[in-house]
């Protein structure tokens, strides 16, 4: 009886389980209720025990449905990847790439990226985003991009595979008109508040009603990470911005770095992360320009 279940069963089961009843996995799966019903009725004689309880309401994993469900989720994750790679072998070299890429990603390390992928593969035309926080996963769900270069936003959805690429670090400046550059010693949040903040905003809905790194109560929101540095300089606020596009002014004295409170959410810098749908692995020119992108 075993050797008859299907991935179509435990997809089914994955959805009820996660969605905490069986109309609802019908909504998602988009099929009936009566036939997610009988699908795991099939499923629940096939294992020979019962995956839920159906006595309230709802219906709630049985402690043996407990214990499966990681092992269905395994098991589906491991035959989308086979298929995953299966199309990707098929495919061959992509007929042309799309990557989006986040704004706080080093420039010369893109470019120099960008231009050694133009010498291995001149016939793969290359189309090229920058966005920031959810704007950079947003054309990769649609579909539109097959690689995301991500680190402003520290989410990854479960659908999409990660990996590491390097560290950006980030610190805090303001222009050395500005009254917060007067101060020596750590700058408490309570002093911040009472300043302008400099911040990117989203412009996709992924983040909305989130922020990141927000300490003050007066915030400008920007589009454009240039912008926010032509502001930064113009002493119209402070904000956070990766090093490498503040260096020159820091050493110049058209910046000046403030050191502030500790802030728990608030890390030292971003990592950057290549990440691809699971169900749409990058081909051998996005795996390339993956590994280029490393250090």
């Amino acid at each position: 009886m075993l050797d008859a279940m299907s991935l179509d069963q435990l997809r089914t089961f994955i959805a009820a389980a996660d969605e905490g009843s069986f109309s609802a996995a019908g909504r998602k799966l988009r099929r009936a209720q009566s036939v997610v019903s009988h699908t795991l009725a099939n499923l629940e004689q096939q294992v020979g025990f019962a995956l839920f309880e159906r006595t309230g309401r709802y219906p709630v994993l049985t402690e043996a449905g407990r214990a499966l469900l990681e092992e269905a989720r395994m098991a589906v994750s491991g035959m989308d990847a086979f298929k995953s790679k299966a199309r990707t072998l098929a495919e061959g070299q992509e007929a042309e790439l799309s990557v989006v890429v986040d704004v706080m990603f080093p420039i010369a390390a893109l470019t120099a990226a960008v231009q050694a992928f133009q010498q291995a593969f001149p016939a793969t035309p290359l189309r090229l985003y920058v966005e920031a926080l959810g704007a950079v996963l947003q054309p990769l769900l649609d579909g539109r991009c097959r690689v995301a270069i991500i680190g402003s936003l520290p989410d990854v959805p479960a659908s999409c595979a990660s990996e590491y690429l390097l560290s950006v670090p980030a610190v805090t400046v303001v222009a050395p008109n500005h009254p917060l550059a007067a101060s020596r010693r750590t700058v408490l949040r309570s002093a911040v508040r009472n300043h302008v903040q400099l911040v990117l905003t989203d412009r996709s809905p992924l983040t909305e009603g989130r922020n990141f790194g927000v300490m003050s109560s007066q915030i400008w929101r920007l589009a454009d990470l240039g912008a926010k540095h032509a502001f930064l300089r113009a002493g119209l606020g402070w904000g956070h911005m990766p090093l490498h596009m503040v260096e020159q002014d820091l050493q110049s004295g058209a910046l000046v770095r403030i050191e502030l409170e500790t802030q728990p959410n608030i890390g030292p810098g971003f990592s950057m992360h290549a990440i691809h749908r699971k169900d749409e692995p990058p081909g051998p020119a996005g795996r390339w320009l993956i590994e280029r992108l490393k250090p």
